[in-house]
């Protein structure tokens, strides 16, 4: 079976591709049998019919991997063994006619549901600081109205304004636009809100679009019907009046004003698609939620005053909008953060609003720069189809055949609670569950999933039974077409003992590498980083003592077959990284790498763990480079994608070349070539990228060098130059990869 396949096909990728057929092989295996899980992966087959699900406990959907009897029109579940009767529609299958969910190639199907109900319209509620320089309040407001243009026209629109006080706009009425004001000191319920903007029947507007199946309200309106009006208010706003003096920091209500949003959708649309956008530029300085005060005198919080817990408003403000998320994830709306600014705004406090609701969340110093406009505009960049690729309000659930069960998710999601046969005693994550809210889904979004092997040693499992997951995905898409994706994967079983070989080859280190940092990452919102660290090294050692070849007590015979070979590589740049190593950035940066770790897929989860290196040279074509201090060359150019950051880097020599004029003369094309050519490939990368990354160009020994010399292996230090050959000297007193792995054999093969 070819593997590779079930990415493209089904948006899956396993640790392990042979499943171990007892539990007590399954912990020896060290990484756990896990899948990440891409569930809005576009391109899957849609059909126009309910689906079949068994009549047995289970409710599992029918699927390629089901015995049929076409004569006796019946199928047997291979969840629960329950025997079920084809419903009349099916009255013609046969062995060469069957529905697309029995094609064995259709392992994922999606069947567009509730047919029959008008779609549920989108809703884009807009939270807007507006204490912001005019500059940057301008820019903000033209990527705002540039956005209207590229909504869905049945979307509904609001509008929240917030700074010493919060804003909430009338759209109604064109004519005459009002806003209701509150205080930014005080929080308010949902009942509040309902009731000081008057949503009773009196508040709602029946429009032609709702088609009697949704509210509208004088403060969320047909995108079609509220444009001019919102494009004149957003044109005519002002920077926030209250007067700020020298040594103050503005009023900012932030937190006042994501609950006054969070109630006006929880009144107006429970359960079905909204966005709450949160645009900020400062941290949050007073009422519910702060994060520091209005004097400049008092810092914002660092990880060293968090250690330390000298920081007075942290855990009030992380309980603040913690309740803030769990009201919004029972409503089934997203809240995104889009924070500009050059201090902290507090991300690392209200993180659990986007995690929760499964928000985007863009991190710049301005909103006048193009990392934060072109990162915005791709949010509402249209697929082939001209939909948005954007889901809302979704759950997913999991079954699994009885020999296996799902110990949890790590993921922007919300745990539903839901005890099934399926939920393992064992918890990875948010476990305890089968079943998950995901308010937000996107096509890069991936959630990983861990399970647990609870088949008994004792109890063999008959040869050429395979292993089952299936996942049930149900979600509103951008029409707002309720949408039912089933993804159905099945696994052989493999017993150690006779077979020890098969469960090795079907190791997958990438998938392994992303699923243990979702642990580590996980661990460490919690646990201290030095106990994560020796826990990984803990891992590592019994994962290669395994699975590689070696004599006993003889390192230099130790070696690990071509599917281990960079799982240990992997390993030293994750304890090396931004999300266990917190020297340097600021609380919200770390937050916020954690944050993108959790939410990529595999490929781009490996960017973040080891990030890529490619050499530009006169010698030929662009050729990836070792992750190393050895590839700085004076006479090459070098890329390197940290996914965060693209660093276009130029050898001593190059530089000197380049500052001497020699690309403008015409008989040296080659070189302008040279030059051109890293720049086409990092706007390349930076195209198909979210949120867009920050762009550097720099030199061989400028301060921006800084960028290459953090992120590469320290082969050539200040303690060993001269012993290793050319390369950058890095001072540090970090342990480079050779050290690493050195140590690594030495433990591996110890006889105890």
């Amino acid at each position: 079976m070819d593997f590779d396949q079930d990415e493209e096909r089904d948006g899956i990728r396993w640790s392990w591709n042979v499943w171990p057929s007892s539990r007590l092989e399954a912990t020896r295996l060290v990484v756990p049998v896990g899948c990440m899980y891409t569930p809005l992966k576009e391109g899957m087959p849609l059909v126009y019919y309910e689906p079949v699900t068994c009549k047995g406990s289970c409710r599992s959907v029918l699927n390629p991997f089901c015995s049929i009897d076409v004569r006796g029109k019946l199928w047997v579940c291979p969840f629960c063994l329950q025997r079920n009767p084809f419903p009349p529609s099916y009255a013609d299958i046969s062995e060469t006619n069957l529905p697309a969910e029995l094609i064995p190639r259709y392992t994922t199907i999606e069947y567009a549901v509730q047919r029959n109900v008008p779609p549920s319209p989108p809703v884009f509620l807009i939270v807007l600081d507006t204490c912001l320089t005019d500059e940057e309040l301008s820019d903000l407001k033209s990527a705002l109205i540039m956005a209207l243009s590229l909504m869905p026209e049945n979307a509904l629109i609001g509008l929240i304004t917030f700074g010493k006080t919060v804003q909430v706009y009338e759209l109604a009425f064109e004519d005459l636009p009002k806003s209701y004001v509150f205080n930014g000191t005080k929080d308010v319920t949902a009942k509040q809100v309902e009731t000081l903007l008057q949503l009773g029947s009196k508040g709602t507007v029946r429009t032609p679009q709702m088609q009697g199946t949704q509210r509208s309200n004088r403060f969320l309106m047909p995108l079609s019907e509220a444009e001019f009006t919102l494009t004149s208010i957003l044109e005519e706003l002002q920077p926030d009046p209250n007067p700020v003096k020298s040594d103050k920091r503005p009023l900012r209500s932030t937190g006042v004003a994501l609950s006054v949003a969070v109630g006006l959708l929880e009144v107006s649309f429970p359960n079905s698609g909204a966005r709450v956008m949160l645009f900020t530029g400062g941290p949050v300085s007073q009422g519910p939620g702060m994060v520091v005060s209005e004097d400049l005198k008092e810092p914002i919080r660092s990880h060293t005053d968090l250690i330390k817990e000298n920081c007075k408003y942290t855990k009030k403000a992380i309980k603040f909008y913690e309740t803030i998320s769990k009201r919004a994830v029972n409503s089934g709306h997203t809240v995104d953060v889009f924070a500009c600014s050059y201090d902290q705004v507090g991300f690392y406090e209200m993180q659990e609003i986007a995690k929760r609701t499964g928000g985007f969340v863009v991190l710049a110093d301005d909103f006048t720069g193009a990392m934060f406009k072109g990162s915005f505009q791709k949010i509402f960049t249209r697929d082939e189809k001209g939909i948005l690729p954007m889901a809302f309000n979704a759950t997913i659930e999991i079954q699994t055949s009885k020999e296996l069960k799902v110990a949890g998710a790590i993921g922007h999601c919300a745990s539903l609670g839901k005890k099934g046969s399926s939920v393992a005693e064992t918890e990875i994550g948010m476990g305890n569950t089968n079943a998950w809210k995901l308010c937000g889904m996107d096509p890069n979004g991936s959630v990983a999933f861990y399970f647990e092997v609870v088949n008994q040693h004792a109890n063999p499992i008959p040869p050429g039974q395979k292993g089952l997951v299936q996942i049930l995905t149900h979600y509103q898409n951008a029409m707002g077409q309720k949408i039912l994706r089933v993804t159905t994967v099945a696994r052989d079983w493999a017993d150690t003992n006779t077979n020890p070989q098969a469960i090795a080859t079907g190791f997958d280190q990438e998938t392994a590498a992303t699923l243990m940092a979702r642990i580590a990452v996980f661990k460490a919102e919690t646990e201290e980083a030095f106990d994560i660290l020796r826990w990984l090294d803990r891992m590592l050692i019994r994962l290669v003592s395994k699975f590689a070849d070696y004599r006993k007590d003889d390192p230099n015979s130790f070696s690990l077959a071509p599917n281990f070979s960079i799982y240990p590589q992997f390993m030293f740049h994750l304890r090396r990284s931004h999300f266990l190593q917190v020297f340097n950035n600021s609380p919200d940066e770390t937050a916020f790498y954690r944050y993108m770790l959790n939410r990529e897929n595999v490929t781009n989860s490996l960017i973040m763990i080891q990030p890529t290196l490619e050499s530009y040279s006169f010698e030929g074509p662009p050729v990836p480079v070792l992750l190393a201090s050895t590839s700085v060359q004076p006479d090459k150019i070098l890329l390197l994608d940290t996914f965060f950051r693209i660093v276009v880097h130029y050898g001593e020599t190059i530089a000197n070349w380049r500052k001497a004029g020699y690309a403008e003369d015409p008989s040296h094309e080659n070189f302008r070539n040279l030059l051109q050519t890293p720049k086409d490939d990092a706007a390349a990368l930076m195209k198909k990228r979210f949120p867009l990354p920050r762009y550097i160009e720099c030199d061989q020994h400028t301060s921006q060098a800084r960028f290459i010399l953090a992120t590469i292996d320290p082969v050539v230090t200040h303690t060993n130059i001269g012993n290793t050959g050319s390369g950058e000297v890095v001072f540090t007193d970090d342990v480079n990869l050779k050290v690493f792995m050195d140590h690594l054999k030495k433990l591996a093969v110890q006889s105890n």
